[in-house]
This record gives C-alpha cells, structure tokens and sequence, in this order.
C-alpha cells in the first residue's frame, strides 16, 4: 500500500509539474540525465554573479518549487510535521542534498525521481527560491520543554547549527524545522542506521534519551 501511496505522488507531482513547462522547457527537463555531470555548486557561484541570469533562475525555480507544494508547502513551508521545511535553508547544503538523491546517496523513490527530472539550472533556480523564503514559525506550547531543550542545544548543537540554528553550507538549517521529522532524523543518527551517518552527530546523540530529544526539538522549533 505505501509503494502505492508513493508512486500514486509521484504521477500527480509530474503531471502537475509537465504543465507548467514550455515545449522547450520540457525538452530540456527530458534530457536531464545529460546535465547530471554539471557542478552544480560552481554554477550556483556563476548565476550569483550574473544579475539578469539570476534573475531568470531564480523564476524558473519558483515554478519547479510549485510541483513539490504538496508536500513541502507554499514557500517550502510544509504542512506536515513529518516532511522537512525547505523555506530559508542554505542553497548550497540544498544543493548539495539534491545530488545525494540524484546520486543514490540518499534514498527516497519519489525525491530521486523528482530530482532526475531536473535539469541542472532547475535544480538550481529551486533552491534559490527556496533560500529566499521566510520560515513560518509556531508559537510555543511547552516553554518548560523549550527551555530543557536550550541547555541540550547550547551543549550538544551550537557549535556546528550555530547559535540561531541557521547552520551553513555544509550543515542544514534546523531552526524552525518540523518536530516529527527531524525527531525521527536525531533518532536515526543516534541509532547510526540509515545512508546519513555521520560521526559527529552519532557521538552528540548517543547518550541522549528520547525525552532529551523530544526537548532538543521542542527548543529547535522555537529558533527563528
């Protein structure tokens, strides 16, 4: 029932995603596959110092972003608490999680089949668009929590997420983010299962309890 569930998204996303393209575009987003050795970071760096290009991607972009609408939400903020925001995250590390997909390095079907459709300046317009946006953040509902989860974060979280939870170009963003998920994601890296290990994250989650968690989040969510 869930490959069902999956694939069923992925034909809606696609057919969604087909009208908004142009012949040519459509062409282009065809022959992706061929596009899939272009550094993507490199161009990133190339459109930034070009106005007029930038500007054409960053439209491109904002359309390619309305076909993940349905699961990531308006301006990528989702309306799932089990899907990530994408509003805000640096374009860089963003782009860099889209050739782990495209690369097999994480694994999700509906996420690498989007991403192979994709041709390099959509991939890149995308998370132009997506760094633009504004995260929308909820109030507080457990200010006890919050502030169990601050001394957590100040310990375990700060000196990599930096102090506002913005990170950089090679950690994720993580203030505001949604609980469920990245619950679910510090709980995979304490556990070292999955394709995202990582060392430093293993080592600051390994002795943390599931309420320790629960509070980590809980404050995390609080960061604008």
């Amino acid at each position: 029932m869930e490959v069902f569930v999956v694939y069923h998204r992925f034909l809606a996303a696609l057919v969604a995603g087909l009208c908004l393209y142009s012949g040519a575009t459509f062409a282009a987003t065809l022959s992706a596959r061929a596009t899939a050795g272009v550094d993507l970071q490199a161009r990133l760096k190339e459109v930034e110092h070009d106005p007029k290009l930038s500007e054409s991607l960053f439209k491109m972009g904002a359309k390619v972003a309305t076909v993940c609408d349905s699961c990531h939400g308006q301006g990528g903020n989702s309306h799932r608490t089990d899907i990530p925001n994408l509003a805000s995250q640096n374009p860089v590390y963003h782009l860099e999680q889209l050739r782990q997909y495209a690369m097999g390095q994480r694994h999700d079907p509906f996420m690498e089949g989007m991403i192979k459709a994709m041709n390099s300046d959509e991939k890149v317009g995308m998370v132009m668009f997506y760094a633009s946006q504004k995260v929308t953040h909820k109030p507080i509902q457990n200010p006890a929590l919050v502030t169990r989860g601050k001394v957590l974060y100040e310990s375990a979280c700060q000196q990599c997420h930096d102090e506002e939870g913005h990170g950089d170009e090679k950690l994720a963003r993580i203030a505001g983010q949604q609980p469920v998920y990245l619950n679910a994601a510090l709980k995979r890296y304490r556990a070292g299962a999955g394709t995202r290990l990582d060392a430093r994250m293993a080592a600051n989650t390994k002795k943390m309890t599931d309420a320790d968690i629960d509070a980590l989040v809980a404050y995390t969510m609080s960061l604008q």
